[in-house]
């Protein structure tokens, strides 16, 4: 007795923003690769058919796309990712110069940024305040 058949995985190739045809909204498409595997006793051995798409984080239509387009997308996308941006309004690198640096100064010299000011430091002696006083 043969146990065959066949099996699909589906791999996220990107996510990336365009506008969607169908609803018309700028949405996040996740751009997909789906590789269908003729299996012999549950062992995938070779692909029968690769299908790509894009699906609107939206509205949800799933279209057909073509491999080039899906290439370009993904090599689109970790070209965005290999590029960081910052926020509109915001510096790129670092503080601002002529900012004072805000944290705790530890006994060694080492400022903590997310040590809040007002609070002993581990390892040594201090009261917290006490409400109502």
């Amino acid at each position: 007795m043969l146990i065959w058949g066949w099996r699909t995985r589906i791999y996220v190739l990107a996510m990336t923003t365009f506008l969607c045809g169908r609803c018309g909204n700028p949405a996040s498409h996740a751009v997909r690769k789906a590789v269908t595997k003729f299996t012999l006793f549950f062992i995938p051995l070779f692909p029968i058919s690769v299908k790509y798409t894009a699906q609107c984080t939206f509205c949800g239509i799933e279209n057909r796309i073509p491999k080039e387009d899906a290439v370009r997308l993904q090599a689109q996308e970790e070209q965005n990712q290999a590029q960081p941006q910052a926020a509109p309004g915001y510096p790129q690198q670092g503080l601002p110069q002529g900012l004072p640096q805000q944290g705790v100064q530890h006994p060694s010299g080492y400022q903590h940024p997310s040590q809040p000011q007002g609070f002993p430091q581990p390892g040594q002696q201090g009261q917290f305040p006490q409400q109502g006083q």
